[in-house]
């Protein structure tokens, strides 16, 4: 019983993060599709080509295309590595320019929340080995 209920706490996890990985995924993707003044300065105060933010956001709607549909394990494993490597390199790159926090801060956020998803994600969502894959 106790295993049940823990499962169903853990999926409840899952999908709240997930779908708030979701939004901001495809929210900072839209606002870089649109290449907002905002996110425009952003870019050119990190130092990277402009062609980078339409580059980025067309892989942010594909990776949450990835962990939403149902099964393809080793797709959701990509999109959630993709994840973690643009918004650890967003965090990092601040740092390095010497933004402020509250600039820092929704890259933060994103990346617990990916992270956070992905340790919750249900069995079901996980590969269970690499030789099916081989």
């Amino acid at each position: 019983m106790e295993t049940q209920k823990s499962q169903k706490r853990n999926k409840i996890i899952y999908w709240i993060f997930t779908l708030w990985t979701a939004l901001g995924m495809i929210s900072t993707a839209i606002v870089q599709l649109m290449k907002h003044p905002d996110e425009v300065q952003n870019f050119t105060t990190l130092g990277y080509p402009l062609y980078l933010m339409t580059i980025i956001a067309v892989w942010k709607i594909l990776g949450v295309i990835a962990i939403l549909i149902p099964k393809t394990p080793l797709l959701k494993e990509w999109a959630y590595a993709g994840f973690v490597f643009v918004m650890s390199g967003e965090v990092i790159s601040h740092l390095i320019v010497g933004d402020p926090f509250g600039k820092t801060f929704p890259a933060v956020l994103l990346l617990v929340l990916v992270i956070i998803s992905w340790y919750f994600r249900p069995a079901d969502r996980k590969i269970t080995s690499l030789n099916q894959y081989i």
